[in-house]
């Protein structure tokens, strides 16, 4: 393969992230379980998450922490708390979407980027008429689990060379 510039340019990621926050969803629609920590497996994804079990492209879903304040100045709120959102972990410092195509470590576990998280519906009924629409483009990113592992706040997030 030829290492173009532009090439070059997307396999530069010195940066580390940081995880902020981690929540499981027991069940559609349900109140999420904030914790700690997780084990993160390959066979079914996050332990305690509705989609334990399966394995996928979407066994974990990542969101960008600095886009929390972004949601919440579309809304015409103050702050967006990040389970409203219902994705698993809240990464700060790195830039999701310069995952893509790449494995990562987080803590213990390594996960593959498998593509963005859209958000659904349900954003409208948590946030009202608009907030579909103002959650777009701030979805995140989803991944499967390649290496198993213990994933905990404040956990380093970094590319796998």
């Amino acid at each position: 393969m030829i290492k173009t510039p532009l090439l070059t340019l997307l396999e530069t990621l010195p940066q580390t992230g940081r995880v902020e926050w981690i929540g499981l969803r027991p069940s559609r629609r349900a109140e999420l379980d904030i914790v700690e920590q997780v084990i993160a497996d390959t066979d079914f994804g996050l332990e305690g998450d509705r989609y334990s079990g399966s394995s996928g492209k979407r066994q974990v879903t990542l969101l960008q922490y600095e886009h929390l304040p972004v949601i919440a100045s579309i809304l015409g709120i103050t702050t967006c708390a990040p389970e409203l959102l219902r994705r698993n972990i809240v990464i700060s410092g790195i830039n999701l979407l310069a995952l893509k195509g790449k494995q990562f470590r987080i803590g213990g576990a390594v996960l593959e980027y498998t593509g963005l998280c859209h958000p659904c519906s349900f954003m409208e009924s948590t946030f009202g008429p608009g907030g579909y629409n103002a959650v777009r483009g701030h979805g995140g990113i989803t991944a499967r689990v390649i290496e198993r592992g213990t994933i905990a706040l404040t956990n380093e997030v970094s590319v796998q060379r």
